[in-house]
């Protein structure tokens, strides 16, 4: 079971994304969990669940390099949610490009 796990603010607007991507990956019987948790949270999630792919939300792309600096070397690929599909709340297009990322990794 692949681990996808979104970052924002507080995990409440993600969370609504997260559930539109679990439920894109239980009707294509994907083995995934997505799940939203709060930034500041982000390490000791990080170091308890090791998660599979790390997603952060557009309000706190500010965030991206930090969370590249401090994480990157764990090999957790980590992305940004594109602000169109975050509004859209697209999960389909959300999960495809977790996914893409997930496979970049193992490259």
């Amino acid at each position: 079971m692949k681990k996808v796990y979104l970052f924002c603010s507080a995990g409440m607007s993600t969370s609504m994304l997260a559930s539109k991507m679990q439920e894109t990956a239980n009707a294509h019987n994907l083995p995934i969990e997505v799940k939203a948790h709060p930034f500041d949270k982000m390490d000791v999630i990080i170091e308890r669940d090791h998660p599979d792919c790390i997603l952060l939300g557009p309000q706190v792309k500010y965030l991206y390099n930090g969370a590249v600096e401090k994480f990157g070397s764990t090999g957790i690929p980590i992305g940004l949610i594109d602000s169109g599909d975050y509004g859209m709340m697209d999960g389909e297009k959300v999960l495809k490009f977790a996914v893409k990322l997930i496979k970049e990794k193992k490259k």
